[in-house]
């Protein structure tokens, strides 16, 4: 394969519905500087107002997916090199550990955790929601699965969200 032939590794970044989520263009750009091209795939609920949609489209150059696309329809996004979750919920995290896929999001991490296609998580979960046994035993599923953690972010706690930490974890 020449130079020309190669393409750019394309991230796959998934967005929640938190509050956090309207920082999410701070995540493209930091991966567009270390040379990712970017899709972004929210959950429905992301897209009602948690961050600006038509910011992320002009960043990446691409729709926002939060819907399956009709048969026939061509794929928007190639296939991922990198995926980052973030802000990642406490019900995304544990729909996904436990199989489910009724969202084009949790679809995709449902498929993109069996390829061996790295994965990074910013969690975005209070200190009460994280202590629940069931979210303790997602971590514990999707860890055994290669997933990568960054810590849980509270917003009680008042620190920034880091968003260049999701790319550190791919790294």
């Amino acid at each position: 394969m020449s130079e020309q032939d190669e393409q750019p590794p394309f991230l796959y970044v998934v967005v929640c519905a938190a509050g956090i989520a309207a920082g999410v263009g701070k995540l493209i750009a930091a991966a567009q500087e270390r040379g990712w091209h970017v899709g972004v795939i929210a959950t429905p609920l992301a897209m009602e107002g948690f961050f600006d949609t038509a910011d992320a489209e002009a960043r990446t150059g691409r729709p926002i997916r939060s819907a399956w696309r009709r048969p026939g329809d061509p794929r928007p996004f190639p296939d991922p090199d990198a995926v980052v979750v973030a802000p990642a919920t406490f019900n995304t995290i544990n729909k996904w550990a436990a199989g489910i896929a009724d969202t084009l999001a949790l679809g995709t991490l449902c498929e993109v955790s069996t390829r061996g296609v790295p994965v990074a998580v910013l969690p975005c979960v209070n200190a009460d929601l994280a202590a629940h046994p069931a979210y303790q035993d997602s971590l514990i599923r999707l860890r055994g699965m290669g997933v990568r953690f960054g810590c849980p972010y509270d917003r009680a706690d008042g620190e920034d969200f880091g968003w260049e930490r999701a790319l550190d974890l791919l790294e």
